[in-house]
C-alpha cells in the first residue's frame, strides 16, 4: 500500500504543551487541551485561529465530547473532572475524586469512563455527572482506556505493566494480561472487527494481541526510539497510526501490522518535540504534542 501525506495546516496559539484531542460540534471541528487549561475548539475549514471554550485553569490531561447533552468533559493532572457545558461555560463544575490525575476518558452509551492515576476506574452518570461506582484495578496509574462494542469489552492499560479487560455493563474483571509491557502501558485501541486489541507504551513497543486466540501475541516489533504516547485506528479500519516521545508520528498497515510511512520533522515539517495525542477524523489525522501545536494532515492510501 503506498500513502500519499499533506500537511494541511499547523494550529498554535496554545501557551503550553498539549496532551488531549477530541473530535468538536461537527466532523468539521476538534478540540485541543494541555498544560495552560484551555480548552480551544478549531474549525478545519478556517483553522487560523481557534475559539476558547474553557478555561479550566490547570493541567488538562484528557479530553471527551459528549455531543448528545452538548457538553465537554476535561480530566486535569490533580484527578478533577471538568463538566463544560457549551452553552453556559461559566457553569463549568470541577468534580475533585480520583487522588491523582487523569489519564483517559471514554465514553460508552449513558455513562463516562475515568482512569486514574490513583489506580480507580469510575463509572461516572453522564447526564447528572454523578459517579456511580469505582473499581481500583491497580495500586500504579491506569494510563489509558479503550472500548469494543463487538465485544462489550472495555480494556485499562496500567503502569504496573498490565492490561485489564472489563465485562462493559458489569464491570466484572474478565482477564488480567500481565506483563503486557516492560513499563507502563500507554495506550490501548481495538480492531474494528474486535479481534485484535493494539498496546503501546514506555518501552517503545507496539504490540498487538489476538483476542480470539486466548490474547495470544500476534505480532511485536519496536515501533519508536522513544514511548509510544498514543495510537488510533483510521475511520475505515484499514491504517493505525503511533505518536511518539521521539518527535514522530507512524502510518501502520493495519492487516499486516507493516510500517507505511514516518512523519518526522525534517521531510514533512512535523512535530519538533514529542508527539502526544492523535485524532482520526472523517477525512483527516490531527496530532498534538510538546511544542504546543496541533497539526492536521492529510493521509491518502494509493
Amino acid at each position: 500500500m503506498l500513502l500519499q501525506v499533506e500537511k494541511i495546516h499547523t494550529c498554535s496559539g496554545h501557551n503550553a504543551a498539549l496532551y488531549a484531542l477530541a473530535p468538536g460540534r461537527t466532523d468539521r471541528h476538534f478540540l485541543s487541551a494541555g498544560g495552560d487549561g484551555w480548552v480551544v475548539e478549531w474549525d478545519m475549514d478556517d483553522p487560523e485561529t481557534g475559539k476558547l471554550v474553557a478555561s479550566v485553569e490547570t493541567q488538562c490531561f484528557a479530553l471527551c465530547a459528549l455531543p448528545d447533552r452538548n457538553r465537554i468533559v476535561a480530566g486535569n493532572m490533580n484527578g478533577g473532572i471538568h463538566w463544560i457545558d457549551r452553552q453556559l461555560p461559566e457553569l463549568t463544575r470541577n468534580v475533585q475524586h480520583h487522588k491523582k490525575g487523569i489519564y483517559a476518558l471514554e465514553s460508552i452509551g449513558d455513562y463516562l469512563f475515568s482512569a486514574g492515576g490513583d489506580g480507580f476506574l469510575t463509572r461516572w452518570d453522564s447526564a447528572n455527572a454523578r459517579t456511580i461506582e469505582s473499581l481500583q484495578l491497580s495500586h500504579q496509574p491506569l494510563r489509558a482506556l479503550a472500548y469494543s462494542e463487538k465485544r462489550g469489552e472495555i480494556a485499562i492499560g496500567a503502569s504496573d505493566q498490565s492490561i485489564y479487560f472489563l465485562d462493559t455493563e458489569t464491570l466484572a474483571l474478565k482477564r488480567v494480561l500481565k506483563q503486557a509491557h516492560t513499563n507502563s502501558v500507554f495506550t490501548l485501541a481495538y480492531s474494528s472487527d474486535g479481534q485484535y486489541l493494539l498496546s503501546g507504551g514506555r518501552d517503545a513497543m507496539l504490540r498487538v494481541w489476538d483476542l480470539e486466540n486466548d490474547c495470544a501475541l500476534r505480532s511485536e516489533q519496536p515501533a519508536h526510539w522513544y514511548t509510544i504516547n498514543h495510537l488510533v485506528f483510521s475511520p475505515d479500519g484499514l491504517l493505525f497510526a503511533t505518536a511518539s516521545r521521539d518527535r514522530t508520528i507512524k502510518i501502520w498497515d493495519a492487516q499486516s501490522f507493516e510500517l507505511l510511512k514516518v512523519l518526522d520533522t525534517l521531510r514533512f515539517g512535523g512535530h519538533t518535540r514529542s508527539v502526544n495525542r492523535l485524532l482520526w477524523l472523517s477525512d483527516c489525522l490531527v496530532s498534538c504534542g510538546d511544542d504546543r501545536l496541533a497539526m492536521i494532515w492529510k493521509i491518502t492510501a494509493q
